[in-house]
């Protein structure tokens, strides 16, 4: 099993860049793949063109509050999980949903950090979509991370923030293999610059994608951007970095 996941601050594009290369893996037929929604304002299902009606929130929320009668606490969470895996041709989504409320889930988190690990061991590939905190990635998984792409936008904040994300995931120790950062929705001669303030923030910049105006559009229309026509620049831009991405694990 092997394990991606994508970070950084909304309106960099890492939602549909994780959506693409879960279409990438799907089309070389490294499958099965489970995609793992783990940002709070959870959206990955639209790039899948998917529909999520169970989160794992909820049934965290449930099993802390009453499993009723008849069924034990772990037996209720590998139902619910169950439940909340929405099935594909050759992926799989799970939604983590909403972030803890007031009081302890240490022992809610804890069998669900287990029931995910069963859940887990099923797939080739495991993709997972986090928020610039990724208060989620070191419950999801107790094995290593094989990648961290850090998303940014083309300026020099956005390499800035992507710093502090590289530098968040060595601070909360988790086992990631590599960690790089994917500059996305670049223009047109902007390359040399990004590839220089990324060295700046010695940051291991794994590619650059154009921005593009199908992506937007299709955004727009609340259409799958996963459905993008194979001659798009952007997908064969990205399907070039993911091409080098899986060649290193």
């Amino acid at each position: 099993m092997h394990s991606i996941a994508f970070a950084g601050k909304g309106g960099t594009g890492k939602t549909t860049l994780a959506g693409i290369l879960i279409r990438y893996l799907v089309e070389k037929g490294m499958t099965p793949v489970l995609a793992v929604d783990a940002d709070a304002n959870a959206n990955l299902n639209e790039v899948l063109g998917l529909e999520v009606n169970e989160t794992l929130g909820e049934a965290r929320e449930q099993m802390k509050k009453d499993v009723g009668t008849g069924m034990t606490k772990d037996v209720f969470m590998e139902m619910k999980l169950q439940e909340a895996v929405v099935e594909s041709d050759g992926f799989d989504l799970i939604v983590m949903g909403r972030p803890e409320g007031a009081g302890c889930y240490c022992a809610a988190n804890a069998l669900l950090t287990q029931s995910l690990e069963r859940l887990i061991s099923n797939y080739r590939f495991i993709v997972m979509d986090n928020e610039a905190g990724m208060e989620h990635l070191s419950r999801l998984t107790t094995n290593n991370i094989d990648a961290l792409v850090v998303v940014s936008d083309p300026t020099r904040r956005g390499l800035q923030a992507a710093h502090r994300i590289v530098r968040l995931a060595e601070e909360l120790r988790l086992n990631i293999k590599d960690k790089y950062v994917l500059v996305n929705l670049a223009k047109e001669g902007q390359e040399q610059e990004i590839k220089d303030a990324a060295s700046s923030f010695d940051l291991d910049l794994i590619g650059i994608v154009p921005e593009d105006e199908d992506i937007r559009s299709y955004d727009l229309k609340g259409e799958p951007t996963m459905e993008l026509p194979p001659n798009n620049r952007a997908l064969q831009e990205a399907y070039k970095i993911f091409n080098q991405l899986v060649s290193t694990i």
